[in-house]
């Protein structure tokens, strides 16, 4: 792999990345992170550049929306204490027991782990998997994740059925799912 780093006035330093992975080129712009060309090996840097400067525009318009994405959310990355990554997966596992105790619900096993996409899910065998930047969200938010896992141990899919369940545990579970997606720019903040 070969790394070029240019700097763009309009985008700021762009990280040129030559792979064998990469298939075509491409422009990735992501929270917290420098714009990324990601280009083949058979194709030349000069290339790669001039790829970027022909989707310049697209460009700066998505690093526009991500920067201001970026602030809003800054205040809730600032907020809250940096938690090592053992007591964070300590701090979920002992909350997961209390909701499910609290709520009658028997899980399986359960998986702390840092995910790019999801904040959780529940396997067919009823093992939950939390991310471990739910730690980073308000308590409620993390509250409503795990009652959002439990409830799959009963309703596999999100039906009308699991929704009407859900809402048994918390009301305007539709609401807590709309804000805890406000907040994947902590997924895509923390994927390396």
């Amino acid at each position: 792999m070969s790394i070029t780093i240019i700097e763009i006035p309009s985008l700021g330093p762009v990280v040129f990345s030559q792979s064998k992975r990469a298939k075509r080129m491409s422009i990735l712009i992501r929270p917290f992170k420098p714009v990324r060309v990601a280009f083949p090996q058979r194709t030349s840097l000069r290339k790669a550049k001039k790829y970027l400067h022909k989707n310049l525009s697209w460009a700066e318009k998505s690093l526009d929306y991500v920067r201001k994405i970026e602030k809003e959310h800054k205040t809730t990355l600032n907020n809250k204490p940096e938690v090592p990554i053992t007591n964070a997966k300590l701090i979920l596992k002992n909350r997961l027991r209390e909701m499910a105790d609290k709520h009658g619900f028997k899980y399986n096993k359960v998986f702390i782990r840092k995910q790019k996409t999801r904040w959780g899910s529940c396997s067919e065998k009823n093992n939950i998997n939390l991310n471990v930047n739910l730690i980073l969200l308000p308590d409620e938010l993390i509250d409503y994740a795990i009652l959002h896992e439990l409830v799959h141990i009963c309703v596999k899919d999100h039906s009308k059925r699991f929704w009407e369940e859900l809402n048994k545990y918390v009301p305007d579970a539709k609401e807590f799912d709309r804000e805890l997606n406000n907040h994947k720019i902590l997924l895509l903040s923390s994927a390396q």
